[in-house]
């Protein structure tokens, strides 16, 4: 057998066999959430998983339930999308999402990013929290991105209203209106001069968003550009 057969005990035939192999599995995941939206309803549960995703500790599944308490976590390559009651999500790659409540302020939905970013929509009306280590963000029903780092929070309201809040100088806080993009910002902890400042539009896109809101049988409320 040559050496270019038996480099790093890898015969080439077995690794084009495993690439075809992951890219069946991506198209038949992408095939499932397809066929759903084209019923034109997609219940509660796991829409999508790519990468290594797990719940609870556990390796995700398909239509699995995303339950108050749960925790997920996404390795590297990971991205998990799922609906929970009418609310959609898309949970990216190095990420850990503490989805729970907090039953003392009425039964509010809360999740805590702790690492990584969140991709989200809301039904319009309900309470949701969204929880970083520099930010609480208050919401009642919009799309919005948030993505953390080591001393900040970013946060983009792609659209609807939240209400901005420094964990550690809740007087900064700031009601946040938009129709498509308009004021991402970031959120910072304490030791900045500002808490919070302008930002650009990075890292989720329209047809994201678009993906998510189908998922709930809603749409986005504007036409769909090139962000």
């Amino acid at each position: 057998m040559s050496r270019r057969s038996t480099e790093n005990g890898f015969h080439p035939g077995r690794r084009i066999w495993l690439r075809g192999a992951t890219a069946a599995a991506i198209a038949s995941g992408m095939l499932h959430l397809r066929s759903a939206l084209a019923a034109g309803t997609l219940p509660p549960g796991v829409a999508q998983i790519k990468g290594d995703v797990r719940i609870n500790g556990k390796p995700a599944e398909r239509g699995q339930r995303v339950a108050l308490g749960d925790v997920i976590v996404t390795g590297r390559n990971g991205e998990l999308v799922f609906v929970a009651e009418r609310d959609a999500f898309l949970v990216r790659g190095d990420s850990r999402i503490e989805f729970g409540s907090a039953a003392a302020r009425g039964a509010v939905t809360v999740l805590r990013v702790l690492t990584g970013a969140l991709l989200s929509v809301f039904e319009s009306g309900a309470r949701r929290e969204i929880r970083t280590t520099t930010a609480t963000i208050g919401i009642r029903g919009t799309g919005i991105y948030v993505e953390t780092a080591a001393r900040r929070t970013y946060a983009c309201t792609c659209y609807g209203e939240a209400v901005l809040t420094p964990v550690d100088d809740p007087a900064a806080a700031e009601t946040v209106r938009t129709r498509r993009h308009d004021q991402p910002r970031y959120i910072y902890g304490k030791g900045m001069t500002n808490m919070m400042e302008a930002a650009p539009v990075i890292n989720h896109t329209d047809a994201e968003l678009q993906m998510l809101e189908t998922l709930v049988g809603r749409k986005v409320p504007f036409e769909p550009g090139n962000y």
